[in-house]
């Protein structure tokens, strides 16, 4: 074969062979046999467009001994629902801050939060949240009646 002309497009690299006498031409990617070369890797959490780990769930899920298998969507449904509750219940909690005028959220905050939502109430009702203290309720039995006096 006569001498090779090389070119570019891009990643990929072209080599042409060209052959005068038979008047055809072999054109090959300057990849070889390798196959196709990987791109840069993307997370599970970043394919699915969440912020939780997906891979650290799957791994927990297959060492704690709670099935047999786990499936590929199982750990990502549950980062996902965790996600969301995590958001809910910090979006509330720094609603209690914000209303009791201060920055942080603290135990206080999260137990105001979370008692006072109906449905996460329901949810974590089992749970005692350490240094959350009781949401203010006064019986109205107990409120001073207040008499009208006749004139």
């Amino acid at each position: 074969m006569a001498g090779g002309v090389v070119w570019a497009t891009g990643e990929t690299r072209y080599l042409a062979f060209i052959s005068p006498s038979l008047h055809c031409c072999i054109i090959m990617s300057g990849r070889g046999k390798g196959g196709k070369v990987r791109g840069k890797s993307k997370s599970r959490s970043s394919r699915a467009g969440l912020q939780f780990p997906v891979g650290r769930i799957h791994h927990l899920l297959r060492k704690g001994n709670y099935v047999e298998r786990v499936g590929a969507g199982a750990p990502v449904y549950l980062a996902a629902v965790m996600e969301y509750l995590a958001a809910e219940v910090l979006e509330l909690a720094g609603n209690a801050a914000r209303d009791n005028k201060k920055t942080h959220i603290i135990s206080r905050h999260l137990q105001q939060a979370i008692r006072n939502d109906e449905e996460l109430n329901k949810l974590l009702s089992g749970v005692t949240i350490v240094q959350g203290g009781v949401l203010p309720n006064i019986q109205a039995v107990l409120l001073t009646k207040k008499t009208e006096k006749k004139a």
